[in-house]
């Protein structure tokens, strides 16, 4: 830990940060039977100009903003073109391929470059950690034209 907080004065990186680069380990929030995730738009396949909405949908579970410890809620992680899901554990990382919604936010309007990409949701406990099992959406592709 003496690591991350001598970059943390030498960079500026924020509590976040330092919380992305934690070691495995940390408590796991086990996810209530049945929940899901996913995406209510775009569509699987769609065309969409670059600048879009992304709507998030949850079952099973609710929404609250990251720092608030109440069972069976979490808060949306969007994983744009992440090939694996961050692990178990680990507080999911945050840049620009892996969006935090802290706020509790159900919906974002994002930019992407054209081209075919891939959206997926993850929920995250209040210290933004996966549950266990994974409460993760299906994963889409988009065409940006």
């Amino acid at each position: 830990m003496k690591r991350s907080l001598f970059a943390l004065a030498l960079t500026g990186l924020t509590a976040v940060a330092i919380a992305a680069e934690a070691p495995a380990g940390l408590p796991v929030t086990p996810a209530p039977a049945g929940a899901e995730v996913y995406l209510i738009a775009p569509l699987d396949g769609a065309t969409v100009g670059r600048e879009f909405t992304v709507r998030f949908g949850l079952k099973g579970m609710g929404v609250a903003p990251a720092g608030v410890a109440r069972e069976h809620t979490g808060h949306h992680h969007l994983l744009v073109d992440v090939k694996e899901l961050p692990p178990a554990g680990q507080p999911i990382p945050k840049d620009d391929r892996h969006i935090h919604f802290g706020g509790g936010q159900t919906e974002t309007t994002l930019k992407l470059k054209p081209g075919t990409h891939t959206l997926q949701l993850e929920l995250g406990d209040e210290n933004h950690v996966p549950f266990e099992p994974a409460v993760v959406s299906k994963k889409i592709t988009i065409h940006v034209k």
